[in-house]
Order: structure tokens, then C-alpha cells, then sequence
């Protein structure tokens, strides 16, 4: 069982920064993916570890051996790319060997690393054929158990499903998290873009932004268990990438504090928010978030126009128009008699309110709890 450390991990390509000062750890046998949108290094930050680039600033540590000048080969790993790598002249069988018989295990050794690899990830029936024979994602299972064959130490994925289609997407996500159960004593680390992936395989996920071209904002927006990044994101950028569909937001000024209450006007809606007042001033400007699932239809003193419904089956999209506010209100319903300009009164849950100051940082939780919609005085 291994454990990678990132101590101020840093990367430029020339005068642009791509990552900056990454400090992380990553237990023996945990499933770590670096997710994030485009451009915001994670697969940099994956080809670091595997040897493949080389840190502008830092350590990479696995196993406690200090990597940073060993070449790939070197490290124990094993990498598997979103598109796939076989040989295309080789059989199934052939390409799981092959990196085997450089290495000069015994044939016997070589037979039972691929016989264990087959019944993982139920390649029987497919030794023989070349890759040209095979779906998008049988290649892609040969291509992990080409991984596996190594018994590396640590497994990296770099955006594996992108190629599949939707279904063979989902199948291949839980062969990944039950490759995972069965080979429990390797780390994991899996780079992808969609947040999915990242909720359903994720025992941590690392939340990476952009940078813009800054060298003074942290790469890493948020680390943690996926469940504490969708209830309590540390800013907003973590609140508006994590959860689909995203967050709702409506910018906002604090009229009074409380004890463990926040009281907000916006735009002559007046939110209570059951959050920690402290460090917070009357009259500063602030952003709401809540999320599509928590706002209430059919109940409330408010009431709002539905401008849009999109009927996805068990549950419809329910846009509100707001007085005065541009962006709708999205809120989940799973009532299917909603009319397209049906005036609804609905309410915002104050325990279920986030709160994100002029810096996007979020506000703490309070302890106050009840209704959060009222009409403003005046």
C-alpha cells in the first residue's frame, strides 16, 4: 500500500501558470479524483505523478521515496488514457503480456497476473481478438487490465470514459469502482471533467480551478469527501461546479444579523439564512445559493412566475421569474401538472441557504432554523 504526497507542487509552461502551491495527500488504497473544467491543470497534475512532466516547484513523494527525478518506469505506476493506447497489431492476450515479457517475468507469472486480470474485469472470451474486433469499451477494459498485469502501485486514469457513449459510460464506471473494491491495497487517482464520475467514484474529491494566468490563487478550490463539497463548498466557485443542475444564485445585501441568522434583502425579497452572522456588516453586499432540490413549490408567502418547465421524466425543471432579479429561479418539482405561466408561491428554506461574501468565500453554518421567505417592509 502506497502514499503520494504533494508538498507546493507548481507548474509553468514559460511565463503562465497552470498549477500553483498543491499540497495533498493521498492514503494507501483511497480513490482520489482531480476534477474540474477545462484548462484548470488536472491532467497536468496527473502527468506530474506519473513522470511524464516535470514541477516547476515542489516534491512528489510515493511510498516515501522522493519521485521527482525518476523517469516513469521508475515509479510503479500505471496509467490508462482516455484513448486506450493498445497495440493494434497485438491480441488481447499479446497486450497484456507485453510490457510482462520486457520485464522478464516467467511465462507462468505472466499467465496468472492476466488469468487474474480476465476474471476482474470479465474478459473472457476476448484473449484472442485485436482491438480493431472490440467495442469502445471492451478496448477500454483491456486497456485497465493491461494496467492491473503490472500490479503497480499506484493506478492513474486520465479521463478514461470520455470516449464511450452514455451507456457504456455507466457500465464501465461501475466495473472502475468494483476494480476498486477488489484491488483495495492501490491508490487511485482518476482525472475527469464531469462531476458524475467524480460523486459516484470519488471516496475524495479535489476540486481544481483555473487560474487565469495569477500565480497567487491556489489550485485546489476545495479537497474533501464528495457529499462535504455538495452540502458545505468552501466558495462559490465550489457551490456553482459541484451538483447538476448548478446552484442557484442571487446577489443580495445583508439588512440585519441574528444569532445564527442572517437576514438579506434581495431586491425586495427578504431571505433569512440560517448561517453564522460573524464578520458579516449591514448593508454589505453578498451573493445567495441554494440549491434546485431545496426550493419548495406549492408552499410560502412568495409567489412567482413560471417561465420554463422541462419534463425529464421523474422530475420536471421549474424556472420562476423573479421581480427585478435577471437570472430565473431553478427549482426540482416532481409534479407534472406545472403550466407555463402559472403564478407559484414557493419558499427557500433557511437551513437550506448558502451564503457567499464579495470574495466568494462561503459563510459558516448558524443554528437558527425555520422559513427564510418574506416580504421586505416598504
Amino acid at each position: 500500500m502506497s502514499r503520494i504526497e504533494l508538498r507546493g507542487i507548481s507548474k509553468r509552461f514559460g511565463d503562465t501558470p497552470v498549477l500553483n502551491d498543491i499540497d495533498l495527500s493521498i492514503a494507501p488504497g483511497e480513490f482520489c479524483v482531480f476534477v474540474g473544467p477545462s484548462g484548470c491543470g488536472k491532467s497536468t497534475l496527473l502527468r506530474l505523478l506519473a513522470g511524464l512532466e516535470d514541477p516547476s516547484a515542489g516534491e512528489i513523494e510515493i511510498d516515501g521515496l522522493l519521485v521527482n527525478h525518476l523517469p516513469p518506469a521508475k515509479r510503479n505506476v500505471a496509467m490508462v488514457f482516455q484513448s486506450y493506447a493498445l497495440y493494434p497489431h497485438m491480441s488481447v492476450h499479446q497486450n497484456m503480456a507485453f510490457g510482462l515479457q520486457h520485464r522478464k517475468l516467467p511465462a507462468a507469472e505472466i499467465e496468472r497476473r492476466i488469468a487474474d486480470a480476465v476474471r476482474i474485469l470479465q474478459l473472457d472470451g476476448l484473449l484472442q481478438r485485436r482491438p480493431k474486433e472490440l467495442s469502445g469499451g471492451q478496448r477500454q477494459r483491456v486497456a485497465i487490465a493491461r494496467a492491473i498485469v503490472r500490479q503497480p502501485k499506484v493506478f492513474l486514469f486520465d479521463e478514461p470514459l470520455s470516449n464511450l457513449d452514455a451507456a457504456l459510460r455507466v457500465q464501465t464506471r461501475l466495473e472502475i469502482a468494483r476494480l476498486h473494491r477488489a484491488l483495495g491495497s492501490a491508490s487511485m487517482v482518476y482525472v475527469t471533467h464531469d462531476q458524475v464520475e467524480a460523486m459516484t467514484l470519488a471516496d475524495r474529491i479535489v476540486l481544481l480551478q483555473p487560474l487565469a494566468g495569477r500565480s497567487d490563487v491556489p489550485s485546489v478550490a476545495q479537497a474533501g469527501a464528495p457529499l462535504a463539497l455538495y452540502h458545505h463548498p468552501a466558495n462559490r466557485f465550489v457551490a456553482g461546479f459541484i451538483g447538476s443542475p448548478a446552484m442557484n444564485f442571487v446577489d443580495a445585501t445583508v439588512k440585519a444579523l441574528g444569532d445564527g441568522r442572517v437576514l438579506v434583502d434581495a431586491n425586495g425579497m427578504c431571505c433569512a439564512a440560517q448561517l453564522s452572522p460573524q464578520g458579516l456588516a449591514v448593508g454589505e453586499p453578498v451573493t445567495l445559493g441554494i440549491r434546485p432540490e431545496h426550493v419548495l413549490l406549492g408552499e410560502g408567502a412568495q409567489r412567482a412566475r413560471v417561465s420554463h418547465v422541462e419534463h425529464l421524466g421523474e422530475v420536471s425543471h421549474v424556472y420562476l421569474e423573479l421581480p427585478g432579479i435577471s437570472t430565473p429561479l431553478l427549482a426540482k418539482s416532481y409534479h407534472e401538472k406545472i403550466a407555463l405561466g402559472e403564478l407559484l408561491p414557493f419558499d427557500l428554506p433557511a437551513q437550506a441557504m448558502h451564503l457567499f461574501r464579495a470574495d466568494g468565500v462561503a459563510q459558516a453554518r448558524g443554528n437558527a432554523a425555520g422559513r427564510s421567505v418574506e416580504a421586505v417592509d416598504g
